[in-house]
């Protein structure tokens, strides 16, 4: 089976997540090293974007996304990856390591943000989610928010954040209602309050 050749450089964390990508796909990766980032790594990263173009794949969990949000700050045209948890934890160890290739793929396909589209460009901005959005469909100020969010993230794959995060996440990523409300209905999450303006 031929595999995938992917143009863009990788962000991992770690050689065993460069290995799980190797599994998987045809491509170059930078290694983060660690759960912060030197200069230097971040010089790399800018230079990749500026030459072929980053995809950030960090783990699933605090670090991971303290790495992503920092990589984020810097080369803000960098696209993302993301892997549901439940598709990166072994025996309770959480990362990119542990998924299958198949997950790893899917996940690629399913790469988010980065150039901005056409509609970005001539200025016809797409609407973005209000947070009264957020109250109407549960994911925040319930007893169950954080269970809602999990299943959202999982359904468009985009990783899961607390509310605040989740809400920046969705509008920077520029995710469409219809695909957020598409999402819904796989993940079972129906409104719990009025309409939304």
């Amino acid at each position: 089976m031929n595999k995938k050749v992917v143009k863009e450089v990788i962000v991992v964390e770690g050689i065993h997540d460069k290995q799980a990508i190797d599994r998987a796909v045809i491509a170059d990766c930078i290694m983060t090293q660690g759960s912060t980032l030197s200069e230097q790594t971040l010089k790399m990263i800018e230079r990749a974007q500026k030459t072929r173009g980053v995809i950030v794949f960090t783990d699933p969990d605090y670090v991971g996304e303290r790495l992503r949000k920092q990589i984020t700050q810097r080369v803000p045209e960098a696209r993302h990856a993301f892997l549901p948890r439940a598709l990166a934890t072994k025996e309770g160890d959480i990362g990119i390591e542990n998924a299958s290739p198949k997950a790893i793929i899917e996940a690629l396909d399913k790469v988010r943000g980065g150039k901005l589209s056409t509609k970005q460009v001539t200025g016809e901005n797409e609407e973005l989610i209000p947070w009264a959005f957020m109250l109407d469909y549960g994911l925040v100020g319930q007893s169950d928010s954080k269970a809602r969010r999990i299943a959202l993230a999982d359904a468009l794959q985009i990783g899961y954040a607390n509310g605040k995060q989740f809400w920046n996440r969705l509008n920077a990523l520029r995710i469409s209602y219809k695909e957020i409300l598409d999402a819904m209905t796989i993940a079972g999450i129906t409104k719990v309050r009025g309409a939304s303006d």
